[in-house]
């Protein structure tokens, strides 16, 4: 009888206890369902995330792919590709950034793709004008080839021309020249002995042969200036060599563009009135038996010509 009136405070206990059990289950099953919830909530957000970070990448190769091209092109055209190249280490710099995973917002990039985007609609503005100007450039250079060509072909019938002028007053100079030559007539060989005694004979004996004497006359001729003309004599022997001494007076002379031996010369001065012209030379060893030719030349032309033979 004594015991019953503790039995209703250890229900009390008992009630108090569970009430709170209740309670803390019911805050621990609140906490775990707001936990999946936020768990739940990241997996999208980072989901989202990846999605966009490479929506955006590819959408900045498309571009970096893209910029390639036009620099190519701009290239090609002759354009300056200064602001291409540097726009295009701007688009390496966000690439390598994103790959990094820098927090950069994705607006920022959205953004920074639509700027790209403008810039590569303007260069394609500047590639059309460039393609233009080529355009125009090229039809300019084909009608300044055709121009060119045209004055080339003129050029050269011009040349052709003053060639052909040339020519014929060369042939004409040439013709005066050789027309106002000297002209030697009886050209005469006579033998001179020790004793200067001369004999006129057709053919000499050798060991009477101390000297030659030549005598020829220089035709008038009007074309020909009157002043002091060289003449050059040339002694062909037997067999055609040059009878000549260089310690005695022989030398070389230009006949035709080619230099040639002679055997003797002398000075002249023409007065054009048929001068009578003497020339007395000496060899210092005997002439072989035969015959004999004497060459008369001066300015470069042959002017006359004699012979005499020795036995």
């Amino acid at each position: 009888m004594e015991n019953n009136p503790q039995r209703p405070r250890t229900n009390g206990a008992l009630l108090a206890a569970l009430v709170i059990m209740t309670i803390a289950a019911i805050v621990a099953s609140y906490l775990y369902f707001d936990q999946k919830k936020v768990a739940e909530n990241q997996e999208i957000t980072i989901s989202e995330r990846v999605e966009e970070i490479s929506t955006t990448r590819v959408k900045l190769d498309s571009i970096s792919t893209a910029l390639d091209a036009k620099i190519a092109e701009v290239q090609k055209l002759g354009g300056d590709v200064t602001e291409l190249e540097k726009v295009k280490a701007q688009l390496e710099d966000d690439k390598a950034s994103l790959r990094r995973g820098n927090r950069i917002s994705m607006s920022k990039y959205d953004a920074k793709i639509k700027q790209y985007e403008a810039f590569l609609i303007e260069k394609d503005t500047l590639i059309a004008n460039l393609q233009r100007e080529n355009v125009t450039l090229a039809t300019n250079v084909q009608v300044l080839d055709q121009e060119n060509a045209g004055l080339k072909t003129e050029r050269q019938q011009l040349t052709d021309s003053v060639t052909s002028v040339v020519s014929r007053n060369q042939e004409l100079s040439s013709k005066v020249t050789r027309a106002a030559a000297l002209k030697a007539q009886n050209v005469k060989i006579y033998a001179v002995n020790s004793r200067g005694k001369v004999k006129d004979d057709d053919s000499y004996k050798a060991k009477r042969l101390e000297k030659i004497k030549l005598t020829y006359k220089l035709l008038d001729n009007p074309l020909t200036k009157e002043e002091p003309k060289e003449v050059f004599v040339r002694v062909l022997d037997p067999q055609g060599a040059v009878v000549s001494d260089m310690a005695n007076g022989s030398g070389t002379f230009m006949v035709d563009g080619n230099e040639t031996i002679y055997t003797t010369k002398q000075t002249v001065d023409y007065t054009n009135d048929g001068k009578s012209v003497e020339l007395l030379y000496t060899r210092g060893i005997p002439y072989k038996p035969g015959k004999y030719t004497v060459e008369l030349y001066s300015e470069g032309f042959r002017i006359g010509a004699g012979e005499f033979a020795v036995r």
